[in-house]
C-alpha cells in the first residue's frame, strides 16, 4: 500500500513538474533574478503538490467566481468575428456588468 502511495506520489509531482516547467519556460520576460526566485519555487511546489494543487484550485474558483459576469461574456460571443465590431461588444459589456451591479445590489439590500 506504501509503494501505491509512493508510486501515485511520484507520478503525479513528475507531471506537475514538467506542466509547471512548461509555463516557466515561455516567460521570457523574467529576469535572472526573479527566474532564479521562480526556480525555487518551482522545486519546492513540486515537493509539496499535495498542499498546492488544492490551494492553486481554490484560487481559480475565487477569480471564477469574481469576474463570473465577464466570463460568460466572452463565452456568450458567438464567433471571435464579432469582437471586431466594437459597437456589438460595448453592448454586451454594458448589459453583462449591470446584470452584475443588479444582482449584486440586490444581495447588498437583502443582506441589510
Amino acid at each position: 500500500m506504501i509503494y501505491l502511495f509512493l508510486c501515485f506520489y511520484i507520478l503525479l509531482a513528475g507531471l506537475f513538474f514538467r506542466e509547471w516547467l512548461f509555463f516557466f519556460i515561455s516567460d521570457r520576460g523574467m529576469s535572472l533574478q526573479t527566474r532564479w526566485i521562480s526556480s525555487v519555487i518551482l522545486v519546492i511546489a513540486t515537493i509539496v503538490w499535495p498542499l498546492i494543487v488544492p490551494l492553486a484550485y481554490l484560487e481559480l474558483l475565487k477569480f471564477h467566481k469574481k469576474n463570473k459576469a465577464i466570463i460568460d461574456l466572452l463565452l456568450s460571443l458567438p464567433n471571435a468575428k464579432l469582437i471586431d465590431n466594437n459597437e456589438y461588444f460595448k453592448e454586451k459589456m454594458v448589459e453583462s456588468l449591470s446584470l452584475s451591479f443588479h444582482s449584486s445590489s440586490k444581495m447588498n439590500i437583502n443582506e441589510e
